[in-house]
């Protein structure tokens, strides 16, 4: 059974609603937009303060850390002062670790609490030791004693709950039995899933976080299949937990949200980032709209016999087309809960610079035939030293634009590796003789193949190869039959496949690139795939930097964590080193490609012992150059150890004022002076060999 009704269209997943409060997740609501406060929960005035901005800025669910019984009992005055102001329809969320006396406090005076089944009634070990089959039963009785009463009451209450489970904090019974993987996470949330269905509770939403996009997008999709082999259809909360602030980590959201949303899961979503928590909502806005402008109705009906509530769980599917669509995904060969790259052949576009087994994206940038000179000087630069351009891919619309194009070619270093040129088609191969013949270095020639084009397909493949060339070629995969019988003939030596636009009929980019993957497997072609982001590709752009963001991680993310892509280029952004920037930025968020540090920085809550947003700021300023090295930046505890599992360091908040430093999952030095920790930090970096110094175009302003 797969995790969708259609990897090739947006067919929404349905759900049983549950209501949190008076607004309605799941079943046929819009998709709601959450946030988080990151007062001291005991500082009511501070958090009714910041509860009201995230209202007013769009937020429609507010949650609130409950650390202990005490800061639960300030829920009852914050949910009243929140009412008072004019909030009563925003419902309040606790978000409760460790602690079943704080939930069962919390749940008594807001709408929703969230556990942590890492983190709830377990202790935190991280101890290696097996569990007999004896051991487990008797660890699921005592977790079925200790979360039962919080069922209960919420039952009673009419309250829901998210059973939202942290990639970073699964218990030492799930990390000896499957280990820190996505199944893991799964079965982490079904273990309580399971106790709370057993007294008929259902008022549940489930989420499966990770600051990994990958793992995070595995774990969901295995939770909805698990849940579906089970006949259960809880709504989801999705979001990329610790994803950093700026630019990488609206990517990183965008990559993880974005893949699971154009493939119909998630019915509420939150987006972590180290800054002040109203700027998520913008975000998280941006990218509920454009996933909802995809939406199609899968006509399927959901029965709700426990009407007032979120009702059972019962799903009766009355549409045809859902049930072709599952047919049709027995021609999907991509394992979508396990990460495996493509194998594509090897293409070597320079002396320098090849596509194949081992390579990483290569990165392509597109300018004008009049900006060309411009470009090629901007991206010498030596900021994009590190962050190079290795492809320029310029239009070439006749003859002239031929001409022209040898010309400044002539005069103008280019610092790439290869051209690619965009040829129209009505370009025919005799005019690109000469500059094919007499060109020093490799080219890529871009051409587009309509319905029926197949002999013009043979003739240009035929033309590149007698020059030592290369060809992509984007053709619709509505209509590659044809050419599939062509492409078996002549082999895929140098060629590329790509595609500028998506499937008319649907708009879904992805969906579109994974039929032509499915149409190359069949003919037997392992030609790499280039991953185009153009104006057509967008799913519903308003030409913001924002929105270009988005639509790049949305598209080349999502295939990227399929292992698909071997080449990238996003075009709808003109300025070249802005192009690079964020080519690579999408690059290194799914893991493709890194070009510096990697940062994972949790969003602050009311348990952070340190200001999360300028810590983040001075360490990237002092490490961001080390290439490949992973650093995590945790306010506390509670996720710390775990989310840190593939981290090389770790910065966490030990005490008030005080900092512990990790190497993997081990602290090695305790209670640290803030005002120490940055030095000792970088002095632990270098005593492990991974320290760089940085050259003078790293170096970046505190």
């Amino acid at each position: 059974m797969s995790y969708c009704a259609s990897r090739y269209r947006t067919l929404r997943r349905r759900t049983v609603e549950v209501m949190v409060g008076g607004v309605g997740v799941g079943g046929t609501n819009p998709l709601r937009l959450q946030s988080m406060t990151t007062s001291d929960t005991q500082d009511i005035a501070a958090t009714v303060q910041q509860s009201i901005a995230l209202a007013e800025v769009g937020c429609e669910i507010v949650r609130i850390t409950a650390p202990n019984v005490a800061a639960a009992k300030c829920l009852k005055e914050i949910r009243a002062q929140f009412s008072a102001a004019g909030f009563g329809r925003i419902p309040l969320v606790a978000d409760i670790h460790f602690l079943p006396s704080t939930a069962l406090e919390a749940v008594e005076h807001v709408e929703k609490v969230r556990v942590n089944p890492g983190n709830y009634a377990d202790k935190k070990k991280f101890a290696v030791r097996e569990y007999t089959d004896a051991d487990y039963g008797r660890e699921l009785e005592r977790l079925h004693e200790s979360f039962s009463p919080l069922v209960k009451r919420s039952k009673e209450l009419g309250r829901a709950m998210r059973i939202g489970t942290n990639h970073g904090s699964l218990s030492d019974r799930i990390m000896n039995r499957y280990g820190d993987t996505p199944l893991g996470m799964v079965e982490s949330a079904l273990e309580f899933l399971r106790i709370a269905r057993s007294h008929d509770y259902h008022a549940i939403i489930l989420s499966m976080k990770s600051s990994n996009p990958k793992i995070m997008i595995q774990a969901y999709r295995l939770l909805v299949e698990r849940m579906a082999r089970e006949d259960m259809h809880y709504p989801l909360h999705l979001g990329v937990t610790e994803a950093g602030d700026g630019e990488d980590g609206r990517i990183k959201s965008a990559i993880g949200i974005g893949s699971l949303l154009l493939d119909g899961l998630g019915d509420t979503i939150r987006v972590s980032l180290t800054e002040d928590s109203v700027y998520e909502i913008p975000v998280a806005r941006a990218i509920a709209d454009k996933a909802m402008s995809l939406w199609q109705d899968s006509n399927v009906q959901l029965s709700t016999p426990n009407a007032e509530r979120s009702g059972s769980a019962a799903l009766d599917v009355k549409s045809s087309t859902l049930n072709v669509e599952r047919s049709a995904l027995v021609t999907d060969t991509i394992d979508p809960f396990h990460f495996s790259k493509r194998e594509v052949s090897v293409l070597q576009l320079s002396d320098r610079c090849a596509v194949g087994p081992g390579q990483p994206p290569r990165v392509i940038v597109r300018t004008t035939l009049s900006g060309l000179a411009d470009a090629a000087q901007v991206l010498a630069a030596p900021q994009l030293k590190d962050t190079p351009a290795e492809g320029l891919l310029v239009p070439i619309n006749s003859p002239g634009d031929l001409a022209a194009l040898c010309e400044t070619a002539a005069c103008t270093p280019l610092p790439v590796d290869f051209l690619a040129l965009e040829l129209a088609s009505p370009l025919s191969p005799d005019v690109l003789q000469p500059l094919l013949a007499l060109s020093k270095g490799r080219l890529l020639l871009v051409r587009g193949f309509a319905a029926g084009e197949t002999a013009e397909f043979a003739t240009f493949a035929d033309l590149v190869r007698r020059h030592g060339h290369f060809l992509a070629a984007d053709i619709d995969p509505e209509h590659f039959a044809p050419f599939a019988v062509v492409l078996r003939q002549l082999g895929d030596a140098g060629l590329i496949f790509t595609l500028a636009g998506p499937d008319a009929t649907t708009g879904h980019s992805i969906g579109t690139y994974r039929r032509l993957l499915e149409h190359l497997k069949a003919a037997g072609s392992k030609a790499p795939v280039w991953i185009r982001n153009t104006i057509a590709t967008a799913v519903k752009s308003d030409h913001s930097f924002l929105s270009k963001l988005l639509e790049a991680s949305f598209l080349t993310g999502s295939l990227l964590c399929d292992g698909i892509g071997d080449l990238v280029s996003i075009e709808t952004e003109a300025d070249p080193a802005r192009a690079v920037k964020l080519t690579y930025n999408v690059l290194q968020g799914a893991g493709a490609r890194l070009s510096k540090t990697e940062f994972v920085a949790c969003p602050s809550c009311g348990r952070t012992l340190f200001d999360l947003q300028t810590t983040t700021r001075r360490i990237r300023a002092q490490t961001g150059h080390l290439k490949g090295v992973k650093i995590a930046i945790m306010g506390c505890i509670v996720n710390g150890p775990g989310e840190m599992a593939d981290a090389d360091f770790g910065y966490v908040g030990g005490a008030p004022g005080k900092i512990n430093l990790y190497v993997g999952k081990n602290c090695v030095q305790y209670n640290l002076p803030q005002e120490e920790a940055d030095a000792r930090l970088i002095a632990l970096i270098r005593e492990h060999g991974k320290w760089t110094e940085p050259e003078p175009h790293q170096l970046s302003p505190v």
